[in-house]
């Protein structure tokens, strides 16, 4: 049984982790280290994580700071946070980036709140979808089992899809509330 199952919980949680991963890139009015986890920054010609030449962190609720390891790197960090969608303007004092987030206007977090909504929706119909590829592959499976196993599969596989849904519901309620928090 469990081995019948186990692909589809597994794709279940690649469904959820993605998600957490999105809503961590939505912008909350709060400076977000995780936001700058996919921008690359030319080091000596080579596309290289920013975590890997230089030192973030969060002194302030609203900032982030990115002290180069190397001074010289400040020109091309700044033009891959341009070039980026985070929407902010770097400033640097020579040896270090500041990053200051704006506080979002209301209509911005209604907007943000809407789309942490379709979002959660989107993973809801992601996590159905794979509820429906083990039913289909719990049917084919029939032939080889009993009535009874194939009832109580289903019956887990319903079990497993409902308890990731309230997951779903649950991160999505927590990000709103986090976006509407001012």
């Amino acid at each position: 049984m469990n081995e019948i199952l186990t692909p589809f919980e597994v794709k279940m949680n690649k469904t959820m982790d993605n998600l957490r991963e999105e809503y961590a890139n939505i912008r909350a009015g709060r400076a977000n280290p995780h936001l700058l986890d996919k921008l690359k920054v030319d080091y000596y010609g080579m596309p290289t994580g920013l975590q890997q030449v230089a030192n973030i962190s969060v002194p302030e609720a609203r900032v982030i700071m990115i002290q180069p390891w190397e001074s010289k790197m400040i020109k091309e960090i700044e033009k891959a946070i341009l070039a980026s969608d985070i929407g902010i303007t770097p400033s640097n004092d020579g040896k270090i980036i500041r990053l200051t987030f704006p506080e979002l206007t209301e209509d911005r977090r209604k907007d943000l709140s809407k789309d942490v909504r379709k979002k959660a929706e989107e993973a809801k119909v992601a996590i159905r979808n794979i509820r429906r590829d083990a039913n289909d592959t719990i049917k084919k499976a029939g032939k080889e089992i009993s009535e009874d196993e194939v009832k109580k599969m289903e019956t887990d596989a319903q079990k497993m899809t409902d308890r990731f849904i309230e997951e779903i519901d649950k991160v999505a309620a927590d990000k709103t509330k986090e976006i509407m928090t001012v």
